[in-house]
């Protein structure tokens, strides 16, 4: 088969899950910012303070997004931050009431490797197991919970196989204690409705080059009296929360990334969720021992991930990138390891079926001929790599 293709004619991107394009209504935002309304918004001048008000309008527009009170966004580089910010600064300020902190076995790294972290430091966390499909079970959550549990922290959707969680009936076991809820929203902002208050969410973490926003932006939502610690030491940015003179031109192309995609959700989600479902079903009905991870239904609208027996994931991606198809194995910050998606493995898959995971996850721009294209070379590319591989019954057909 030739795998040759002429980039300047087909590129097919299909990682939108691990990041996105900014869109030019977002750049068109910033611009001033880096020329015009240049001020640091902390001076008084007139020029400064034109930067404190586009800071705050992109405050309202994340707070207007999730149903917060803007005086719950607190801006970060991201939701690697986010989530560090969360989970650290909640174990800090409870110290005294207890050291039990509870996550999932398949939460991103940013949290786990946080949790793992605390440990370190003398903290007890429990990572509650999933089923086959990703899903956590409340009642798991109500078994593990102690009068030492300070923090619940569940993601409100899978980053590599697209599964909701029962966010809401999570969080009511946790209140139902007295204790607080984080969930990191990363994945699920732009493509998921998403309000704090009727999910019971008391924290939640964002990254704006998931929707269409700049790299480097990212937003902690912290519910009003919510115990949190202090994050970043220095000025006063940020009511004194997490010092540092302010990306402004990041914040404002977050605001309004934020405000297009919750916008957009009502028509874009279920044209996603179409194209999604015609991929899954067009790859599990033309490439046998194909297997579909995470929830079938209860899934982001713009998420396939499947495992093929016999193949190996590198390969795949690399003869996928030379017909122009940009696609994953799994989190894009876990791409360069040789180790098996902690994920899958979670999810019950034996470790070399985890290897064979295809994640592709959809954009905006992506097109029913996108779809076409993939289930055109996809099932030509898993039969070679299954004839090449040692494991697999058709090298030797």
């Amino acid at each position: 088969m030739n795998t040759t293709v002429n980039r300047r004619s087909r590129l097919v991107y299909m990682d939108h899950a691990a990041t996105t394009p900014v869109r030019p209504e977002v750049i068109e935002e910033m611009l001033p910012c880096f020329t015009e309304r240049f001020g640091n918004p902390s001076s008084v001048y007139a020029l400064a303070r034109e930067a404190r008000v586009t800071l705050e309008k992109a405050r309202r527009q994340v707070a207007d997004a999730i149903g917060a009170n803007p005086k719950e966004i607190y801006f970060t580089s991201g939701g690697t931050e986010a989530d560090n910010w969360a989970i650290k600064g909640v174990a800090a300020a409870n110290r005294k009431k207890g050291d039990h902190i509870i996550t999932s076995a398949i939460e991103h790294h940013a949290v786990i490797h946080t949790c793992q972290s605390l440990e370190k430091q003398g903290y007890r966390v429990t990572y509650l197991p999933v089923d086959e499909f990703g899903r956590v079970d409340p009642a798991s959550v109500e078994e593990a919970i102690t009068d030492k549990t300070i923090l619940v922290s569940v993601m409100t959707a899978n980053n590599e196989i697209g599964t909701i969680q029962p966010v809401a009936e999570i969080a009511k076991v946790a209140h139902d204690h007295g204790v607080p809820f984080h969930t990191d929203a990363v994945q699920a902002i732009g493509a998921i409705p998403i309000d704090v208050d009727n999910m019971g969410i008391d924290l939640l973490s964002l990254s704006g080059h998931k929707f269409g926003g700049p790299k480097g932006t990212g937003a902690l939502y912290i519910r009003d009296k919510t115990r949190i610690g202090t994050f970043m030491d220095g000025g006063a940015q940020e009511r004194g929360r997490r010092a540092g003179t302010e990306n402004v031109p990041g914040i404002v192309g977050l605001g309004k990334a934020i405000e297009l995609a919750v916008a957009e959700m009502p028509e874009k989600s279920p044209r996603l969720a179409a194209m999604r479902d015609r991929l899954i079903k067009g790859i599990l009905e033309t490439i046998p021992e194909t297997r579909l991870n995470g929830h079938p239904t209860e899934r982001l609208p713009n998420n396939v991930n499947v495992a093929f027996r016999y193949v190996e994931g590198e390969s795949l991606l690399l003869m996928l990138d030379a017909l122009g198809i940009a696609a994953s194995t799994g989190s894009a910050c876990t791409s360069a390891s040789l180790e098996p998606s902690h994920v899958l493995v979670a999810c019950g898959l034996p470790h070399e079926e985890a290897h064979g995971s295809l994640r592709l996850t959809l954009g905006s721009r992506n097109t029913e001929e996108d779809v076409d294209y993939v289930l055109e070379v996809l099932p030509r590319v898993i039969e070679r790599l299954r004839r090449m591989s040692p494991l697999s019954p058709e090298r030797y057909a």
